[in-house]
């Protein structure tokens, strides 16, 4: 029987930890467990990526609701038409501005913001005065005194 044995370890190093058939089960069971084949090595590395897969999904589903539970409400600027927030542009400078400044301040083409004008004007919301190669914006009641006496005098 030992002839047997040892033929075996010589030739399959694999069973070169089998213990002898007089053992414990449990002896066996415990070198199993100390030489693990590469089967259990990938399922231990497949459990190991779904742990760390499971905790990045919860990390940002957790990171989504606390954006999503703060947020603010939208400013009022918003809810106000463009014609208005021209008016009230004008008027927080003073009731005159450039039509460049008013392009400035609110980021909009230039093309909208005449067109806006002209809309404004020809409802007598604004008054378009020109100097130079530029407009000046006034709001009714505002406008220069010397384009006043201009006005005045072509009635």
């Amino acid at each position: 029987m030992s002839n047997f044995l040892s033929t075996v370890h010589r030739t399959h190093p694999t069973r070169a930890f089998e213990t002898p058939p007089s053992a414990a089960p449990v002896d066996e069971l415990v070198i199993r467990l100390l030489d693990p084949g590469p089967h259990v090595a990938a399922l231990f590395g497949i459990v190991i990526l779904v742990l760390l897969g499971s905790v990045l999904v919860l990390r940002n589903r957790l990171t989504d609701h606390e954006q999503t539970t703060h947020v603010s409400p939208p400013p009022e600027e918003e809810f106000v038409s463009d014609r208005e927030r021209i008016r009230q542009l004008v008027g927080r400078n003073g009731g005159r501005m450039r039509q460049s400044e008013i392009v400035d301040a609110v980021d909009w083409s230039k093309a909208k913001v005449s067109r806006l004008l002209a809309d404004l004007e020809e409802d007598d919301e604004i008054t378009k005065l020109r100097l130079g190669r530029e407009n000046l914006i006034c709001l009714p009641g505002q406008e220069p005194a010397a384009s006043k006496s201009d006005e005045s005098g072509t009635d």
